[in-house]
């Protein structure tokens, strides 16, 4: 992509998700998320109705009067971002590709973040570890992350979630708020989930088509599998064939619902031919 085009794309979702941060986002962002506790702010003179227990009896012998310590969130967060850039992502029948989808909704993510002063970092991953970048603060980092959704290009092609989660696990030493953004085609990746959330604060948002869940009657066509290269031929006329192809994915979209609930991990759906501010609004709202 030209550099001129390039920034006109980041530009065009910058106008958007920035809009849609300020103006829907930033509440439901700072009460979903909290800070890491509370910290001393300053001393005051004890007022009827204040908890005894705050009385600083130094200061309070010092002066002949009580008075009370008070407190205020802390409330810098780190923000990760684990984001699935393998094949499967470029795949979209109708509004949008998932890549796309993912972009946007990482961009929200972001820029609800800068705005209530938390840093935010990503990996990018494939069945590797395509690039990381550490957590930081501002619009100009915010603006490179969007550059990097856009034009990165990675060097694999499948996904192994289970390697990106410990990844994080390795180099965010600090308890984080983590979303993990993906289609989540991948399997035995539970236990890394598990590890991974009971260190940080968890969120999945699992992007999906749901013609990827489907086979049209279209007669005899050749099939590839874009993370792995496989190719088959099938005769998609056989309803049996487009029964057990709809069932096998099925299966898939179920044990990773499983694997959410088994968890504990809050998670949300999105379609790509779906408006995605009513699915983060309730998830956000909903913790």
């Amino acid at each position: 992509m030209e550099t001129k085009e390039l920034l006109k794309k980041v530009r065009q979702i910058e106008i958007k998700t920035r809009g849609l941060s300020k103006q829907i986002f930033a509440g439901e962002y700072h009460s979903a998320f909290k800070g890491r506790g509370m910290s001393f702010s300053e001393v005051r003179e004890y007022q009827y109705g204040d908890d005894v227990r705050n009385i600083d009896w130094n200061v309070t012998a010092r002066y002949d009067k009580a008075y009370i310590k008070t407190y205020e969130e802390e409330r810098e967060l780190t923000v990760m971002l684990l984001i699935d850039i393998s094949a499967s992502q470029n795949f979209g029948t109708k509004e949008r590709f998932k890549k796309d989808l993912i972009t946007e909704t990482a961009a929200v993510i972001s820029f609800s973040a800068i705005q209530n002063n938390d840093k935010v970092g990503v990996i990018f991953f494939t069945d590797k570890i395509e690039k990381y970048i550490p957590p930081q603060k501002g619009k100009k980092h915010i603006l490179r992350i969007i550059r990097e959704l856009i034009e990165l290009k990675p060097e694999n092609k499948a996904t192994n979630i289970s390697q990106a989660l410990q990844y994080f696990t390795n180099i965010v030493k600090k308890r984080s708020t983590a979303f993990i953004i993906s289609d989540f085609f991948d399997e035995n990746f539970e236990k890394a989930l598990q590890i991974a959330s009971h260190k940080h604060d968890l969120i999945a948002l699992h992007i999906y088509d749901e013609k990827e869940y489907q086979l049209p009657n279209i007669g005899f066509i050749k099939l590839q599998d874009a993370e792995t290269g496989k190719e088959i031929y099938v005769d998609t006329s056989k309803k049996s064939v487009r029964l057990t192809f709809e069932q096998n994915r099925k299966q898939l979209y179920e044990s990773v619902t499983h694997i959410f609930d088994k968890t504990g991990i809050d998670n949300v759906k999105i379609k790509t031919d779906e408006d995605y501010i009513k699915p983060l609004l309730k998830l956000f709202k909903n913790r």
